[in-house]
């Protein structure tokens, strides 16, 4: 079975200033799944350079494999914290461990955690019509049970 740690190497070896890995996958079957991402969009080209630069360094005579590098896509949950930074100033759906779920804008994002802002219609007393209240939300990723982007088409 080729190791994780090996593809994950050759992978930061053609990695630019600005492209990060959000997930490495190698099963038992060699089968071996790259996600990158990058904070100026990433295209097709850099997915083939590092792909084309794997599998020219991985011998197939010796152990033959699959492998696929791909963004992770829009859908899919942030799993690392280049993910958020990536974000700031986009809208996030947030579910934190204890069952509260957020839907708001990241203002801030660092290695700690992320502020996020919140805004919704809520009754306030002292007025007949409901208001709309902004909340500042500081959560520290390891109080973060999933997130990802929210996909607007305005």
């Amino acid at each position: 079975m080729i190791a994780k740690e090996t593809v994950e190497s050759l992978v930061n070896e053609k990695l630019d200033d600005n492209m990060f890995v959000v997930e490495i996958n190698v099963n038992e079957r060699n089968v071996i799944n790259v996600y990158l991402d990058s904070f100026d969009g990433l295209s097709i080209e850099k997915c083939i350079s590092v792909s084309r630069h794997v599998e020219h360094s991985l011998d197939r005579d010796e152990e033959d494999f699959e492998l696929q590098v791909s963004s992770p896509g829009l859908t899919e949950k942030f799993k690392v914290k280049e993910q958020y930074i990536k974000y700031v100033g986009k809208s996030i759906d947030v579910k934190t461990l204890s069952g509260e779920k957020l839907e708001g804008i990241i203002q801030k994002a660092n290695n700690d955690g992320i502020v996020l802002e919140t805004s919704k219609r809520e009754k306030v007393e002292g007025h007949k019509k409901k208001q709309l209240v902004v909340k500042q939300h500081d959560l520290k990723y390891e109080e973060i049970d999933s997130a990802k982007a929210v996909i607007s088409f305005k």
